[in-house]
């Protein structure tokens, strides 16, 4: 794994722990949309870190030059807003109120719901908005799935096969995704934990561009024990 993989810590919701992780130099913040999920997301306040902060006294800052570089660096990760096999329009809502980076789609979304989905998007709801397929995995044949999404997809996102649609805990074989030979780049998950340091740095893949981090770093659903992730980050990024 490459030293500046891309880092996804997924199943957020309290706000001093979203301003805590987010202060870890992660790339990607998640933020689970499916009722269902012990880390469902009903209201995260605007000052969580999930809207940029516009407020005219960091506006101020930035026009006198004054921001500090700590301030600018923490600016903020880009958000992904994870769906189960959710209505569209109630997407696009999430989309805009949440200022959502990305949408990572994790029930069995067709290729053209995809597409239709992006044109309800961009540019007019948040421009060039990416789309991340999850494909859940227990064998070589499951890899095979990404052919559907060739073309509508901007990502994937390789976890476990669970009845929960994810954050189970659960690790799968990771030597399955060398049958993976698409082109789309794709986010490793499943159970990704505070003792798998080597074996995400051991893992090798061309299309394999970061982690997803979820449940094994969690005191409780949707809390991450902050400390264990910055060990964790310092280490994978070494």
């Amino acid at each position: 794994m490459k030293k500046n993989m891309m880092i996804k810590v997924c199943g957020m919701r309290d706000a001093d722990n979203i301003r805590a992780v987010a202060e870890l130099g992660v790339d990607l913040m998640g933020f689970i949309f499916y009722p269902d999920s012990p880390r469902f997301v009903q209201m995260i306040s605007s000052n969580a870190g999930i809207i940029p902060d516009y407020s005219a006294e960091r506006l101020e800052k930035m026009k006198d030059g004054q921001e500090s570089a700590k301030e600018a660096a923490v600016r903020r990760p880009k958000n992904v807003g994870v769906f189960v096999d959710e209505m569209p329009q109630s997407i696009v809502t999430r989309v805009y109120n949440y200022n959502l980076d990305y949408v990572q789609l994790h029930g069995n979304e067709l290729p053209v719901m995809i597409d239709n989905l992006r044109r309800s998007i961009d540019p007019d709801i948040h421009r060039n908005i990416q789309i991340i397929k999850a494909i859940s995995v227990k064998s070589k044949d499951d890899i095979q799935q990404w052919k559907a999404y060739q073309g509508h997809a901007d990502m994937l996102l390789f976890d476990t096969r669970c009845p929960g649609y994810g954050g189970s805990g659960d690790q799968f074989d990771w030597s399955v995704l060398e049958a993976y030979d698409g082109d789309i780049p794709f986010l490793l998950s499943g159970g990704i934990g505070s003792d798998d340091v080597e074996r995400v740095k051991a893992f090798e893949h061309p299309m394999c561009v970061g982690i997803d981090l979820n449940s094994r770093f969690e005191t409780e659903p949707a809390m991450k024990d902050v400390e264990l992730l910055k060990k964790f980050i310092e280490a994978v990024r070494q």
